[in-house]
């Protein structure tokens, strides 16, 4: 029976799960919402967050005096000290309770500093959470303009094939009509078995790509899954922010950037939490406590009376001072001033990377800009010239092999039309997405 339910239950998640992947298509911000709410990396970003939450409530709590209580009970058999200094054999109890506290009062300004560097790593680990956001958001989009990409060429892959096995009809009719040799029968063939190939190799690529997608989307299987294709219009003609200018924005706004900076602030308070070390520190503490006796030899007190007759208080203070410590002090603050030093090396090298980055897409922006604007006048001849070859073709001044060649060569350069304009596209939403701007399409 529990074996039954076991099944149901699964067969049940799994129907959830595969009517989720068929209710597309997916737009790209649905792909980045559900990677933002699914993602094993986010979420164990996130339970750093948490970690650091719990870090700074603990750093919070040093400030609060400590309280510890305490019981005793101890028994004693045999020959033993009386109360009238003398020995004599003897049976004795002893019971004690003890309450305490204790309460810091200046530790060198190791408990402030340690609150506030307990503030830096939570905002430091918030940021990181930030950047793995934006990673995912960056990931999913490229992998959603590899899909438009694959199914653009599969549309061409399976229009070539369509249009090979019409021609070599067309061919097997003049053969028959004794207008063409069986060799350009067999050429055809061969040309249309080509064709088919390229398409499963482009069904293929686009399986692949699907795959890589609902992976990151953390859904179990591709079976279904399809996106929504955007209204794309001329990205040649959008005007690009120079890369000091989208820098200029981004070092203000980058978590990434965010993170470095605030390590620095940590690893700069850490130095004067070290040097706190070289400075006394002062603990007030306290105690109440009363205790109960018994000896089989002789009469004792009641508990209550014993309790109240034994009640005792203690107040005291401690200091400490710090005199030699083997230079452990010394070398924790060098250690300190060296994590400081190598911090702020990290944070100029967060901005030196990321001012790579911006100025990497800003020229394959550029560049996909002037090809997306050059592979359509190339599109545009390669059509013209397929057209005249085709109308040659039909009157018979022209070969099947011109005009498979012509065909060919417009198809290739419409697929490059088309994979320069999805990556125009992208490579100037990123630009964008530097900027602060979402991924959009």
């Amino acid at each position: 029976m529990a074996m039954n339910k076991m099944i149901l239950t699964l067969a049940a998640l799994a129907c959830c799960l595969s009517a989720r992947a068929q209710q597309g298509p997916w737009s790209l911000q649905d792909c980045i919402d559900h990677a933002l709410e699914h993602s094993l990396t986010i979420r164990q970003s996130a339970l750093t967050v948490e970690q650091r939450e719990v870090d700074l409530n603990t750093a919070q709590g040093r400030r609060l005096p400590t309280v510890s209580g305490s019981a005793s009970e101890s028994l004693s058999f045999g020959r033993g000290l009386t109360a009238d200094n003398t020995y004599s054999n003897s049976n004795t109890t002893s019971t004690s309770f003890n309450l305490g506290a204790s309460m810091p009062i200046f530790q060198g300004f190791d408990i402030t500093n340690g609150i506030k560097v307990g503030k830096l790593n939570l905002a430091a680990a918030t940021a990181d959470l930030e950047k793995a956001r934006d990673d995912i958001r960056v990931a999913v989009a490229q992998a959603y303009v590899q899909i438009l990409y694959n199914q653009e060429l599969l549309r061409v892959a399976h229009e070539q094939a369509e249009h090979d096995a019409e021609l070599l009809e067309q061919i097997r009719e003049r053969l028959a009509a004794g207008k063409v040799s069986a060799a350009e029968v067999s050429a055809q063939q061969a040309t249309l078995a080509q064709s088919r190939q390229s398409e499963i190799q482009a069904e293929g690529n686009l399986r692949i790509s699907i795959l890589e997608l609902t992976q990151l989307l953390e859904i179990p299987s591709p079976e279904g899954f399809s996106i929504v294709v955007p209204e794309v219009g001329d990205p040649s003609q959008t005007l690009l922010m120079r890369p000091e200018a989208i820098y200029e924005e981004a070092v203000a706004i980058r978590p990434a950037v965010e993170a470095a900076r605030i390590n620095v602030d940590a690893a700069e308070l850490a130095i004067a939490r070290a040097k706190g070390a070289y400075l006394p520190s002062l603990t007030v503490n306290g105690g109440i406590g009363s205790n109960f006796y018994t000896n089989s030899v002789m009469k004792s007190a009641p508990f209550g009376e014993q309790m109240k007759n034994n009640f005792g208080q203690s107040l005291g203070m401690s200091l400490s001072i710090p005199i030699f410590q083997g230079f452990a002090t010394r070398n924790r603050v060098r250690t300190a001033q060296l994590s400081y030093e190598g911090q702020q090396i990290q944070l100029e090298n967060v901005k030196k990377a990321l001012y790579k980055e911006i100025q990497q897409a800003y020229y394959n922006a550029v560049t996909a800009q002037a090809r997306y604007a050059g592979s359509r006048e190339s599109a545009q001849s390669a059509r013209q010239h397929y057209e005249l070859t085709e109308e040659k073709y039909t009157v018979g001044k022209a070969g099947v092999a011109d005009y498979n060649d012509a065909r060919n060569s417009w198809l290739r350069a419409e697929s490059d039309h088309i994979q320069a304009r999805f990556q125009c596209l992208y490579q100037i939403k990123l630009l964008d997405f530097y900027r602060g701007l979402d991924l959009q399409f």
